[in-house]
Formats: structure tokens, sequence, C-alpha cells
């Protein structure tokens, strides 16, 4: 047993030194800015190859401007950046590494794939927590092109998504997490594992990701022995209508019942009916924009006191689907809270 009082339980941390969200900024595509918080996205780029040749180039460019925007909004200069902990859904996060190059920041790479941001969100606050830097980023990106390109099929192949897929999001999240007190505040963080149900349907990563969601979701009430009204909402970040309803299920069978404060990011950043989304957004930038364009605003508000944010990912690659191997997931959970 950890005789660290920082630590929870098996998984989880509640930081005795206070973690806050400096600041965020969020910069979507011209689909995510025809959705329902449209307006609340710091910027939206209608030109999906943002000025470059390539997607990959235009997702990296995405999150250069992320960067820029929340340094912009928290009136910060770069070099009051100690480290920075980013990823994408890439191979060998060249988004990230392409992206950030400019700024000359000392960088970790991540890779979580859709869970990404909240991979990085629990680093930073870990870091600042220890004492190890007084400012650091946090930031993802995806692009539906250029994941597309990676994990299905090229956009000229014109083919038809079953029902249960998800449209990759394209935008990036950043954020500034350190000790400069601000109306938001990390409190703790629950480390998710990898969890795997067999699911190989590569086409349905709610299915894929719920396990894991569930899993992390639990354990978090373990660790801290609470339960779903410790939060205003419980937060997931890629499950889309399918993954949702099973994440439902799964904690029921575990003796929670979570229907009435669980919301999905990729269940609500755009219209399903009007937009064409079957199953709703996902991608590492679905969590990060949602979390800085809508719930950080709301607990700043003050509409929501506390949340607990679990961006889901399913961890494969074009290797392991063609060679056979199932979708495992991961889920990391964040304890986020007005001040």
């Amino acid at each position: 047993m950890n005789s660290n009082s920082q630590c929870k339980g098996r998984q989880s941390l509640a930081f005795q030194k206070d973690v806050y969200i400096a600041g965020s900024s969020s910069i979507v595509g011209k689909k995510e800015g025809e959705g329902p918080f449209g307006t609340f996205f710091d910027q939206v780029v209608e030109d999906p190859l943002f000025g470059k040749d390539t997607w990959e180039e235009a997702e990296s460019a995405f999150q250069a401007e992320a960067v820029k925007t929340v340094l912009e909004k928290t009136k910060m200069d770069k070099s009051e950046i100690r480290y920075i902990f980013a990823g994408d859904l890439l191979g060998q996060a060249i988004a990230t590494s392409f992206g950030l190059m400019e700024f000359e920041i000392p960088i970790f790479g991540l890779y979580g794939a859709c869970s990404t941001s909240g991979e990085s969100l629990m680093l930073s606050a870990m870091t600042v927590a220890a004492g190890y830097a007084d400012h650091v980023l946090a930031v993802t990106s995806s692009h539906f092109a250029s994941a597309e390109k990676q994990f299905r099929f090229p956009l000229e192949y014109g083919n038809q998504r079953p029902l249960s897929a998800t449209w990759t999001v394209t935008g990036s999240g950043a954020f500034v997490v350190g000790t400069a007190k601000s109306k938001i505040k990390i409190s703790g963080v629950t480390t998710g594992k990898i969890v795997d149900y067999g699911v190989k349907d590569s086409m349905n990563m709610g299915a894929c990701m719920a396990p894991a969601a569930c899993d992390t979701i639990y354990q978090n009430f373990m660790d801290f022995q609470i339960g779903p009204e410790e939060y205003d909402k419980i937060v997931t970040g890629d499950l889309g209508f399918v993954g949702h309803d099973i994440l439902v299920d799964l904690l029921k069978d575990r003796g929670y019942d979570i229907g009435d404060r669980l919301t999905d990011c990729g269940m609500t950043i755009f219209n399903d009916e009007e937009q064409d989304t079957h199953s709703g957004g996902s991608g590492c930038g679905c969590a990060a924009v949602m979390l800085s364009a809508n719930f950080i605003r709301q607990l700043e508000e003050g509409t929501f006191k506390k949340i607990l944010f679990v961006p889901t990912g399913a961890l494969l690659s074009t290797v392991s689907f063609n060679e056979g191997q199932s979708v495992p997931g991961i889920a990391h959970g964040i304890m986020i809270e007005r001040c």
C-alpha cells in the first residue's frame, strides 16, 4: 500500500496542492462549427486544409493555432511554459511533433488514442502538483480526413459508413495547467487500465471503449468512496450514442445508475439528424474542444460545480486490425471543479 496521502485506492490521486486550469482554447473545422456549439468555439476554420498541402499538415496547423490562442487568452508568453504534454491519432504523433516544434518548449509526446486529452491533462496536473512546473500545456488534436486516411478509407473511395460509426472531429484543444489561481481546478484523477472485451469491429468504437469507461468511472467511485451524486455531470469523450447506452447498462450491472447525469461529447458536438454523423463524434479533438468550449464555460458560469471528465480511447492501429487483433479500450478520469 502506498503511504503517500495523495494516493487514493488503486488508481487515483487527490492533489494536496491546488492545480488550476488557467485557460483553454478550441479550434475546429467547418462541420464542427455548424453543430450546436459552433458559436462557443474560439475559432472555426472553414478550410479543412488550413491553407496547407496535406491533411496531416493541416492537423499540425490546428494544434499550433490552439496553442497560440490559449497563450493569447491567458496573456502568457511561451517562455512561461515549462512543458507540453500533447498527442494526436496519427502514426508517431506527427501532427504534434510538426505542429508544436516552432514553440521550442520541452515536450512529452503522448498516445492514448481518443483518451489523449485526458492523459495530457492528467500528466500536466500531476507535474504541477508535484512542484516540477508552474505552468504546462496540455494539447490534443484530430482531423477527419487524416484519420480516415490512416484508419479507414481514402475520402475519394466514398464508402458507406455503418450506423455504429462515429465522425472524427476536426479540431484541437489546448489548456494551460498551473499554479496561478483561476475559477477552475483539477482536484483529482483516476488513471485508466486497458480493458479488452474482445470487440473486433473498428467501425463501432463506442462498443470498444464503453467497458474501459465503465471500469474507470467505477474505480473513481471506489477509490474516493463516493457515488454518482458527487458530480453534476459525468462527461465521456467519444462513446457516441451506441457506447453511451452500453456504458449505462454496464454500470447498472455494478450497482450504479448514472443515466441522469451522464453526457458524451461525441453525442452533443454534432446534430446527428442534420449532419449525418451516425453515432456521433470521436477523435482526440472531440473531448478536448468540447471540454474547453462547453464544460469549462459552464463551470465558470456556475451551471456546474464539479464534473468527472472521462475521455475514452480505442487502442488499435492499422497493423493490429489487419492482423485480426481485437480493439482494447482505455479511459482516464479527471475531476474538475469550480473554485
